[in-house]
């Protein structure tokens, strides 16, 4: 029985020729299609040997391998609706762009670009200079320069101004965030040596004081941008440790982390000491990202002293690090927002997500329930507190609303994430619920649509 089943099985040969899998072979890649074939007539042959079937038809096999072939021509990376109430979410990818960052790429990317190239003296031109005089307008450094990510940054600076030197960092500041980064590890890889001062809670300028030596390079200073500590603490201000620099000749270095261009306080939320105020009291070098509340692509961007930047830009280690033309097309495009903070706080998705007024979020929320109710699908709107997230502004929240969901907290999780748009929510006391401050207004139809969908599944 089962030898003449096996010869029952199609042919490859036939089956890419096969009428009824004509359009799906022009839609995909020839060899994405032949695999889905094969695989497709695999699963019946391996229920064969299994004894799992007695018959089968050709009409069967083609439409497991479309199955087959409508799973593996879609992209591994997706779009997705973040209802989890978190705005820079290091697992969703960040910061959004806007409409004008994505035009600038596609400039960009369709076209050939003076990258790297002067348009002034027709000679090969630096791809940093896009972006230096608009990033020092903005923060009021002498000088910067941009590389992949602020790891690289933080790397970048250690091996230049630390390598085969010392380096004193407060033991309250060797701090770990996402995907095991370091700063020992860190500074370890840079070549530079670390020298631990002060204690878990409590580091004083004596403490730096009394550590240096002629071994000495560098003063680091890293931003506790995850954690928070309380009690019986002391820290450190950069203005201070900026001042025991220069009477010592050594070099101050900031890592802040996130990047605040915008002072928060303004607008009713923890003060956040910002890029500016850092380079006003005098640190030599400062790192941060682009992708967290600065709301831009993923970049480490260095921004200090003119001389310390030239030296940066010769280091082996930036061509290793250099960012492509199209994150310096996003970056572009923020740090001219960033002109008129006014500007900046209307267009960029992240701040404007931390910023806005809950009264919007509640709207969307009710929108989103008005839908709901005439599809019949139980829902309640409650109150929540949005995260800003993404190693930024610890612990600090902003007030939100949310649709809690009638079922089974666990399944509903799970049905949502495994969806062909997937929603991620979280579940909150036993009840799964989307947080409306991060779904987005144009959003809202088809998560009512997906919503009703797989709620009516489960019910049924």
């Amino acid at each position: 029985m089962k030898g003449k089943l096996f010869q029952k099985l199609p042919k490859v040969d036939k089956l890419l020729n096969c009428k009824e899998l004509e359009v799906l072979g022009k839609e995909m890649d020839y060899f994405t299609f032949s695999e889905s074939i094969k695989s497709g007539i695999n699963f019946f042959r391996e229920q064969i040997s299994r004894d799992e079937i007695k018959n089968f038809t050709d009409t069967e096999i083609i439409e497991k391998i479309i199955e087959i072939a409508n799973k593996d021509k879609k992209n591994s990376l997706k779009a997705l609706i973040n209802g989890t109430g978190t705005i820079i979410h290091t697992n969703l990818g960040r910061s959004l762009f806007t409409e004008k960052m994505i035009k600038n790429i596609e400039e960009i990317s369709l076209n050939y670009s003076n990258l790297e190239y002067n348009l002034e003296t027709g000679s090969r031109g630096s791809r940093y200079v896009h972006l230096e005089e608009l990033i020092c307008k903005v923060t009021g450094g002498e000088s910067a320069i941009v590389v992949n990510n602020n790891a690289s940054a933080v790397i970048l600076c250690l091996n230049e101004f630390g390598k085969g030197k010392e380096t004193i960092v407060s033991r309250g500041e060797l701090v770990e965030i996402g995907g095991s980064f370091r700063i020992p590890e860190i500074m370890e890889l840079s070549g530079t040596k670390l020298r631990e001062i002060g204690t878990t809670n409590r580091t004083n300028l004596q403490d730096y004081n009394n550590a240096i030596t002629e071994e000495t390079a560098l003063l680091l200073k890293v931003h506790s941008s995850n954690y928070k500590m309380s009690g019986f603490v002391k820290t450190v201000e950069i203005e201070d440790l900026s001042k025991l620099g220069n009477e010592k000749k050594i070099t101050t270095m900031e890592d802040i982390g996130s990047g605040v261009l915008v002072d928060f306080s303004k607008y009713g939320l923890t003060k956040e000491k910002t890029v500016q105020e850092s380079l006003k009291a005098g640190v030599d070098i400062i790192t941060f990202s682009g992708d967290k509340l600065l709301g831009g692509p993923q970049a480490g961007i260095i921004v200090g002293k003119k001389e310390l930047i030239e030296r940066i830009s010769k280091n082996q280690y930036l061509r290793a690090f250099r960012m492509d033309k199209n994150s310096i097309a996003a970056l572009e495009v923020v740090f001219r927002y960033y002109l008129d903070e006014r500007e900046a706080i209307k267009e960029i998705p992240t701040l404007k997500m931390i910023l806005e007024n809950p009264k919007k979020v509640e709207n969307r929320a009710q929108e989103l329930s008005n839908i709901l109710n005439e599809k019949k699908i139980i829902n309640h709107i409650i109150s929540t507190r949005a995260k800003i997230g993404g190693g930024s502004m610890p612990e600090e929240t902003v007030s939100s609303y949310g649709i809690k969901l009638e079922g089974n907290a666990n399944l509903l999780e799970q049905k949502f994430r495994k969806n062909d748009i997937p929603v991620i929510g979280r579940i909150y006391e036993d009840s799964y619920i989307i947080d409306m401050k991060t779904v987005r207004e144009k959003e809202i139809p088809e998560l009512a649509s997906i919503i009703a969908k797989l709620c009516q599944k489960l019910e049924n």
